[in-house]
């Protein structure tokens, strides 16, 4: 190594450490995972339980999905780079409208609804009534329901102020009713459920009409109930030009699943995504597990407006509550 001197002294040269070097296999084993997910979600490609069940976290994935793309930038690995951009912004416009809302069909007559999972009917009855005085809802749908929750609600004075109601009680989780201000009557015939009691009715709402409304509980997509799952959301029926409808209830799915987004696009709107509360997660509560996954749901005609959503907590369920205040057009 060659010296110079200056002034007696010997300058050696000072030699620049080189930043560790990221082996590009690792660049790409982080990222293929999120581009995978990404496929996945915009295709629709779910197959089996285990990629339904993970379907549900892609808000979390898109988040994610920040990381690799870092790497990739920080490490200037252009084709990753690429890959990791289409990758993000993929999963960031699958996920990010639901915050944001969207805009509404005119103002209408108004609805408003709430639904509950009440957890084999272990939910805190006075909890129920205190949420049903405070948000004063036209119409409960209620999933879980047991015979014995019924007589408890009526007790804290559900019966007082919903005495219309559509009931298909169990002592098990396929328990599931409709509570109502206003005249209601079953409905038969509109669908083939598949999956838990789901009670349908024709709702007589002053100045509007009848309205057709369906409490929602299909299957969780676990093992081989997968198939039901599925085949639930495919058997409920397409939007009607001459009758509005509603389903309302505990979906088991959010809007990152093909099926949900399938029964939503044949002439409904999600209440949620359209005032920009489309991310807020209503399961599990209650627990030691915050709530992370967004799968209960008020499902609408695409033209019926949505003025407010808002999410509760109830003890007793691992399940928040869903109210939506809606805008009922004339047809």
């Amino acid at each position: 190594m060659s010296t110079d001197t200056a002034g007696g002294a010997i300058l050696t040269p000072v030699r620049r450490r080189r930043s560790p070097r990221i082996p590009s296999a690792l660049v790409w084993a982080a990222l293929t995972p999120f581009a995978a997910w990404a496929a996945a979600r915009v295709t629709g490609l779910e197959r089996g339980s285990l990629t339904a069940q993970l379907m549900t976290a892609t808000p979390y994935a898109a988040a994610g999905s920040l990381l690799p793309l870092f790497l990739a930038a920080a490490t200037r690995r252009r084709a990753a780079t690429a890959v990791a951009l289409v990758t993000t912004a993929a999963l960031g416009l699958s996920v990010l409208p639901r915050a944001f809302a969207s805009a509404q069909p005119p103002s209408g007559a108004p609805l408003r609804v709430l639904t509950l999972n009440m957890l084999f009917g272990h939910a805190d009855p006075g909890a129920v009534m205190d949420l049903v005085r405070r948000l004063r809802p036209d119409v409960l749908s209620a999933q879980e329901l047991t015979p014995g929750m019924v007589e408890e609600l009526d007790a804290a004075g559900l019966k007082d102020v919903m005495s219309h109601r559509v009931l298909q009680t169990a002592w098990s989780a396929s328990g599931s009713g409709l509570f109502s201000r206003y005249p209601l009557a079953p409905l038969e015939n509109l669908f083939q459920p598949i999956g838990h009691n789901m009670p349908a009715a024709v709702l007589s709402v002053p100045g509007v009409g009848n309205i057709e409304f369906v409490d929602v509980h299909t299957f969780p997509p676990l093992g081989s109930q997968v198939h039901e799952w599925s085949a639930a959301f495919a058997a409920f029926p397409d939007a009607s030009p001459d009758r509005l409808r509603i389903f309302a209830g505990d979906f088991n799915a959010s809007l990152d699943h093909a099926a949900m987004r399938r029964f939503v696009s044949r002439g409904y709107a999600d209440s949620a995504d359209r005032t920009g509360q489309g991310l807020v997660p209503t399961w599990p509560v209650n627990s030691r597990i915050p709530p992370v996954i967004t799968i209960d749901h008020v499902v609408v005609d695409q033209r019926i407006g949505v003025r407010e959503v808002s999410i509760h907590t109830v003890p007793g369920t691992d399940h928040r509550a869903v109210f939506a205040d809606l805008s009922l057009p004339s047809i």
